[in-house]
């Protein structure tokens, strides 16, 4: 099993910038890929950035292009969402998500969330 621990959600003005983290624990060495999901109220769940754990081009959705970066830290077996000019469509619960699927994408574990609050 893995664990998913996200952290570094709040209450931030409009142009702002937040720093999100996921934490991961147990078995991680079999996942090939991370990903950042958000769900605003009343809307679905949207996939917001993906990153490789074998490197490789990042992606991101048209939305948060420019604005957001994705990293990791090895290390920590840690995964980041830098988050920069904050809007407040921006504003939702975000959700850590990983992979152990060579072949495709089905996203095996989640986390528990964080709330980021974006105000205008």
């Amino acid at each position: 099993q893995v664990q998913l621990v996200e952290s570094g959600g709040g209450l931030v003005q409009a142009g702002g910038s937040l720093r999100l983290s996921c934490e991961t624990s147990g078995h991680t060495g079999h996942l090939t890929k991370m990903a950042w999901f958000r769900q605003a109220p009343g809307k679905e769940r949207e996939f917001v950035a993906l990153i490789r754990w074998s490197g490789g081009p990042t992606s991101y959705a048209d939305s948060v292009k420019g604005r957001f970066t994705i990293s990791r830290d090895d290390a920590k077996n840690t995964v980041f969402l830098q988050m920069n000019s904050l809007k407040p469509e921006d504003t939702a619960v975000y959700y850590c998500a990983a992979d152990r699927s060579v072949t495709s994408i089905r996203w095996d574990y989640w986390g528990q969330g964080t709330q980021v609050t974006v105000s205008s």
